[in-house]
């Protein structure tokens, strides 16, 4: 069947384009804070102390299905298809011909363990059906914070890694639950720009601080960043009453031990029932 004697594709998708929802702040272009009720409710019954396994995997995995179906809208490159329908035996006219994405696109999904290993298998099963398979690869980093005397992070350290190859002109996702510090990221970001040259580097968050943010758009202004919400809990109540991002100095969302507030604890281990 010659597709080039079909009538024009239908003009709905002449023009279709995702819309992002998210609330506005003075972060910058690369931070997307989504708004989102129903991924919001999913992290509030995660984060509550009475919640715990298995129902604690069961809402990162409808957490991380959600949250990859929104950055792949928003980031991954797009074609024009045309694909015969099952219908196209009985009628000529049974072809879509529309936008889809791009399945050539090469894509690598970062295991961040331990906190990371559930969200990046979820992104990376997902990922093998609707782009080429042959392009879609997972990488592992056994990667923890350091720590001083007083608790608090001192930075990351990575004590082994499998990289699968280059990631030039590929989408690389770091799906990584808390962004905390930065200091895991970080460490990973400057890991892989020894690798090559990414189309996109994108993180992929439940939640994250106004410390992180600050500390990534300083080390790595190139990566982009998708979280469900933003925790500044232990900042002053004029702080809270004003716009995300207006007193960005004086924003604070890590106690002194640099955990989360509100924040849910620390994610690697209750996702893994292992508190050390």
């Amino acid at each position: 069947m010659n597709l080039t004697h079909f009538p024009h594709p239908d003009s709905q998708f002449q023009n279709s384009r995702f819309h992002l929802s998210e609330v506005q702040h003075l972060y910058g272009k690369s931070v997307h804070l989504l708004s989102d009720p129903f991924l919001l409710s999913h992290l509030a019954q995660l984060c509550a102390e009475a919640t715990s396994q298995p129902v604690i995997n069961e809402l990162i995995t409808t957490l991380y299905s959600s949250l990859l179906k929104i950055v792949v809208n928003q980031e991954f490159p797009q074609k024009f298809s045309q694909i015969r329908t099952r219908m196209a035996a009985f009628h000529p006219e049974a072809v879509f011909q529309g936008p889809i994405l791009d399945p050539e696109t090469p894509v690598v999904t970062v295991n961040l363990a331990r906190a990371g290993t559930l969200p990046s298998h979820i992104c990376y099963t997902a990922l093998n059906y609707f782009m080429n398979p042959k392009k879609v690869r997972q990488d592992h980093i056994s990667i923890a914070r350091k720590t001083d005397d007083q608790d608090q992070v001192t930075g990351s350290e990575v004590s082994g890694h499998k990289i699968g190859g280059s990631i030039d002109d590929g989408i690389v996702l770091f799906p990584d639950p808390m962004g905390a510090t930065g200091s895991t990221l970080c460490k990973a970001l400057d890991l892989y720009k020894t690798r090559g040259k990414a189309k996109k580097l994108i993180a992929i968050h439940c939640i994250v601080t106004p410390e992180y943010l600050k500390r990534l758009g300083i080390q790595h202004p190139d990566l982009k960043i998708y979280a469900v919400r933003l925790d500044r809990g232990l900042s002053s109540q004029n702080v809270l009453d004003s716009p995300l991002g207006t007193y960005w100095d004086q924003e604070r969302g890590l106690n002194d031990k640099h955990y989360i507030v509100p924040g849910g604890g620390g994610f690697g281990e209750i996702m893994n029932n292992a508190y050390v």
